[in-house]
C-alpha cells in the first residue's frame, strides 16, 4: 500500500465521483451525435450507453483494489456490490423494460418508461472504461 496517494485517492469516494461525472458527460455526447439534441434527461437516467451503475461501481471496486488490495475484506465488499448493482442493471431492469413497453403496447400510448436498463455491452464498455479511468486517477 502506498504512503503518500494522490488526491484522489486520499479520499477514496472521489474516483466514483469523477467518475459520476465523467460518465455522464460521456453519456450526453455519445447521446448527442446519435440524435443531434440536448437531453440531460437521458444522460442522467438509466439506460443508454456507457452505463454510469457499472461505471462507477467498477471504478470504486478498481480504486479499493489499488489502494488496499485484491484480498483486502474491503475489495470483497466492493466486488460483491459490484456483481449485485451490475447484475440488477442488466437483468432485472431489462424485464422491467420489456414489461413496461408491453403494457404500452396494449394501452396504445407510452405511459411507462421503457428505457430502464442496459444492455450487456453498455454495462461491459461502462465497467472496461472506468478500470482504465480509477488506474489513471491513481497514478495522477
Amino acid at each position: 500500500m502506498q504512503d503518500n496517494l494522490n488526491i484522489f485517492y486520499n479520499t477514496i469516494l472521489s474516483v466514483p465521483i469523477v467518475t459520476f461525472f465523467v460518465a455522464v458527460f460521456l453519456k450526453w455526447a455519445i447521446l448527442r451525435i446519435i440524435s443531434w439534441k440536448f437531453s440531460l434527461d437521458k444522460a442522467l437516467g438509466s439506460g443508454w450507453m456507457p452505463s454510469v451503475h457499472s461505471a462507477i461501481v467498477v471504478s470504486l471496486a478498481t480504486a479499493i483494489a489499488l489502494k488496499y488490495g485484491v484480498s483486502s475484506d474491503y475489495f470483497a465488499l466492493a466486488m460483491t456490490f459490484t456483481v449485485i448493482i451490475i447484475y440488477d442493471a442488466i437483468n432485472i431492469r431489462f424485464e422491467a423494460w420489456l414489461h413496461a413497453g408491453a403494457i404500452n403496447e396494449r394501452l396504445w400510448e407510452k405511459k411507462y418508461k421503457e428505457s430502464l436498463g442496459h444492455l450487456p455491452s453498455e454495462a461491459f464498455a461502462g465497467s472496461i472504461l472506468w478500470i482504465i479511468v480509477s488506474v489513471v486517477l491513481f497514478y495522477i
